[in-house]
């Protein structure tokens, strides 16, 4: 599957091991993760010389291709959210996934769709579990 990956940039880059960990995850069981590049330590290095038209018509691109989107949102994002909200207007699956006990947009939190899925973990431990159990879910209807 091609899943679309989405976590915070420059709204804060604390939970980029988890993201890292998600990544790896989602390539060893062989899905295409185009913005795999986002969970990598040097990423504001990276992106900081593209144009933000260009990171625009891109990012749109790659959430209309995917088949699946998977949000981490432990860390307030801008970004994030326009990219769950248009996932979600063209029916695409949506996982959103943050650390327990922090606090997570209403938006989110209050959002009734039938393709978002909400998981609050604790470690990566349970995380990719139900990580896998919703990508298995997607694929048997």
């Amino acid at each position: 599957m091609n899943i679309y990956f989405s976590c915070s940039i420059t709204g804060g880059r604390q939970d980029q091991k988890v993201y890292r960990a998600i990544v790896e995850s989602l390539l060893q069981a062989g899905h295409q993760v185009p913005t795999a590049h986002l969970s990598a330590a040097n990423v504001l290095e990276k992106e900081t010389g593209v144009n933000p038209s260009d990171v625009y018509h891109r990012d749109i691109n790659w959430v209309l291709g995917c088949d699946a989107l998977v949000a981490e949102v432990s860390t307030p994002s801008h970004g994030v959210g326009y990219e769950i909200a248009l996932a979600l207007f063209k029916q695409k699956p949506v996982f959103c996934c943050y650390q327990s006990g922090h606090t997570v947009s209403k938006m989110i939190l209050g959002n009734d769709s039938q393709t978002l899925t909400r998981y609050a973990y604790h470690s990566l431990e349970d995380l990719i579990p139900a990580l896998n159990q919703f990508l298995y879910t997607m694929t048997k209807g």
